[in-house]
């Protein structure tokens, strides 16, 4: 008989699941800890971020991160083991310790008619952010403890806490290759877990904090402009200007831009606010006056409906709009810079 893998369901009501708790039955009732969910989320709490930004599949990669995050020895590197290490040559020991040229993963064979195997990741590169302004020994504390729940004994870790920027962030390198050879594998479901984990943790620090899907509070992706700086440093950037192009062509040709995608999204929006008024009806039927008003004032209020391109529609037009009020002089100013 085949054995099944065991799998541990979250039974605390930690994650708010908008759809499924629309759908409660007429008895069912809302868990104190569901309940506290739905506060932060339609209160606005500060969102937790929680994000993969890379990994090296070489040491040479790995060691220029770890130069990256500490700003060439400026910051402190902490490690599993809580040491902490500043100067390159300590940062190069410490690589050496984690034997990353023996990570079976890198010698798998090729797949899928490739002719070579893909580059295995050596380590994963983690971000743990909160908004400002957290204390960012708040973040670091909850970081730190985060990566002993998750990694200890099992991953070698080192983390960096940075402050240079408006929001406290800790990078974190983890070894994608545990001590005894099993390879973490990241999906979206474990960074969903991920980002409640941090919340709560965050809030152990008595940090109010939260961690839902941008859709159920109505937020569109992060700013246009961001990602397209992002998909030119990774060599993108021909794919970028294409959808660049034609949405300008677009806009110059009709005025306007008219994405297909936005009927997609204007059905999860549907969803969204209907199930988020069947939730303040079951919290009007349990006694939550209150938060059924303030679930129903947030439902009617979520942010516009816009997709990607859309959104780089928007910054377009605002860019032509400058361009077309900037003084003349300074326009051929730049012309000639250009030349």
């Amino acid at each position: 008989m085949t054995r099944r893998p065991f799998v541990r369901l979250p039974t605390d009501g930690r994650m708010l699941d908008i759809l499924s708790l629309g759908r409660l039955g007429p008895s069912g009732r809302f868990t104190p800890a569901q309940i506290e969910q739905i506060q932060r989320t339609v209160r606005r709490v500060p969102e937790v971020m929680v994000k993969v930004t890379g990994g090296g599949t070489k040491a040479g990669a790995v060691a220029a991160h770890f130069a990256y995050i500490s700003r060439k020895g400026e910051l402190t590197i902490e490690t599993d083991e809580g040491d902490r290490i500043a100067v390159r040559d300590a940062q190069k020991a410490l690589i050496r310790d984690w034997h990353l040229e023996l990570s079976t993963g890198q010698y798998r064979a090729p797949r899928d008619g490739r002719v070579t195997a893909r580059k295995a990741k050596l380590v994963h590169n983690i971000v743990f952010s909160m908004p400002s302004p957290t204390p960012p020994d708040k973040v670091l504390s909850a970081a730190r403890k985060f990566a002993r729940e998750k990694f200890a004994l099992q991953h070698r870790y080192a983390m960096v806490l940075h402050t240079d920027q408006q929001h406290p962030h800790v990078h974190m390198v983890v070894k994608a290759e545990s001590e005894v050879g099993q390879r973490l594998h990241i999906d979206k479901a474990m960074l969903r877990t991920w980002r409640e984990d941090f919340a709560r943790l965050m809030r152990e620090q008595g940090i109010a904090a939260n961690a839902t899907p941008r859709a159920v509070r109505g937020r569109n992706k992060g700013k246009t402009r961001d990602a397209i700086f992002r998909a030119q440093q990774r060599g993108a950037s021909n794919a970028v200007r294409e959808r660049v192009t034609a949405v300008a062509k677009q806009l110059v040709q009709t005025g306007s831009f008219n994405d297909p995608a936005r009927n997609k999204l204007l059905d999860t929006r549907k969803a969204v606010v209907g199930s988020w008024l069947q939730i303040a009806e079951k919290l009007d039927l349990q006694g939550e006056i209150t938060l059924a008003a303030d679930v129903r004032y947030f439902a009617r209020h979520l942010p516009p409906v816009m997709t990607d391109a859309e959104a780089l529609a928007v910054e377009l037009a605002q860019h032509l709009r400058s361009r077309q009020t900037e003084p003349t002089d300074r326009r051929n100013r730049g012309i000639e810079r250009a030349r």
